[in-house]
């Protein structure tokens, strides 16, 4: 390949939060954003359009506006797309387990008809067996199990909130779709990672064991103890943990499970060529997961919204952009790291979060090269 034939930088549109005006409130910036990233393309008349993202744990209040998924919805809409908004069971045990707390949570949080004006959908059905597998050539993975009714969209819409994650180092579009378009079978192949207990840290507060999912982890006298042979590695006991007693094998282990997370991702839009759009929301950028049930306060202030239609280039100016600002007071990063530090090695220092680009433009999800448009 010439000079001359080397790959572009994929484009990623960003909108600021000012707003002086009307037409500059943040559904509008969702509606510019839209345009100018080119969805017009990706959803076509009469698709059956999914809309993917998180209704958030309950307890959780940070997740994505149901404002801005019905701005979304409205868009589809308007293409003369066939709009639902959709996400998939967890693995652990939680609000989100099974469809119809799923549905319930849902609810709680906004995401229903009369809000969004399209339905909610559960992708992998009532107890997560709506399941199809799709080929992929990847490192771990020839193929993958997907949930049937992202697989059976036409096209998809990935609306991601962006914050920290305890394994992943952080959350986004690459993330949402890997472990949110996946079912419990397809989340279990990528927590490849087993936990253990330290017990010098251990309290035997047995937070643990009331929300391990398959009994792993149980009390020995004051202490919890995790079974090896039965820990799936969902990671909710880690997250959990008053004291942070779990534990891993972080340098051996956490490479393979973004490796698997990112082939995961692959699979999820396999098939979809041009058919999938992503908008990072960069707004109360936590420490966690929408996954846990407390949303701890913001890391760096609200930045913006962004989307492309590469998910590898739209993480890669998130990260950036949150590393760009100085942490808030009073948040988790207790030190006060400072604009242009890493903000989410500094929260889980044996993350990985790079890896989401390496594999990524490894397995051609996407490349981590961007340009950031502003509009």
């Amino acid at each position: 390949m010439t000079k001359d034939e080397a790959p572009q930088p994929a484009k990623v549109y960003f909108a600021d939060l000012r707003a002086r005006a009307a037409g500059r409130n943040r559904t509008a910036k969702i509606q510019k954003l839209f345009e100018a990233a080119g969805f017009g393309d990706v959803v076509k008349k009469d698709d059956l359009t999914a809309i993917k993202l998180h209704f958030g744990e309950r307890g959780c209040d940070t997740h994505i506006s149901p404002t801005y998924a019905r701005a979304v919805v409205e868009l589809v809409k308007a293409q003369g797309g066939r709009p639902f908004v959709t996400d998939t069971n967890t693995l652990y045990s939680g609000s989100r387990h099974n469809a119809v707390d799923h549905l319930l949570t849902a609810v709680e949080h906004g995401f229903d008809y009369a809000v969004l004006g399209a339905p909610v959908i559960i992708a992998d059905g009532l107890d997560s067996t709506n399941v199809l597998e799709v080929p992929i050539r990847g490192k771990h993975f020839e193929k993958v199990k997907i949930a049937g009714d992202i697989v059976r969209a036409d096209s998809l819409l990935v609306l991601s909130h962006f914050k920290g994650h305890e394994l992943a180092g952080f959350g986004g579009a690459v993330k949402n779709l890997a472990m949110g378009c996946a079912p419990r079978a397809g989340k279990q192949d990528q927590h490849c990672v087993r936990f253990v207990v330290e017990p010098k840290k251990c309290i035997g507060c047995a937070e643990c064991v009331a929300v391990c999912p398959v009994g792993a982890a149980t009390m020995q006298g004051k202490k919890a103890v995790i079974d090896k042979a039965t820990c799936i590695g969902c990671g909710e006991c880690l997250t959990v943990c008053p004291k942070k007693a779990m534990s891993i094998d972080w340098r051996t282990e956490i490479v393979p499970f973004m490796e698997r997370m990112v082939e995961y991702a692959l699979g999820a839009v396999t098939g979809k060529t041009g058919r999938v759009g992503y908008v990072n929301f960069l707004v109360n950028v936590t420490p966690d997961c929408d996954c846990v049930p407390w949303s701890d306060a913001p890391i760096v202030p609200d930045i913006g919204f962004l989307a492309s239609t590469d998910p590898v280039a739209l993480d890669k100016a998130c990260l950036d952009l949150v590393n760009e600002q100085a942490a808030c007071p009073e948040c988790k990063l207790e030190h006060g790291i400072h604009s242009g530090e890493d903000k989410f090695t500094a929260l889980w220092q044996w993350t990985r979060g790079d890896m989401t680009f390496v594999h990524g433009a490894a397995v051609g999800l996407g490349r981590p090269e961007y340009e950031l448009v502003r509009v």
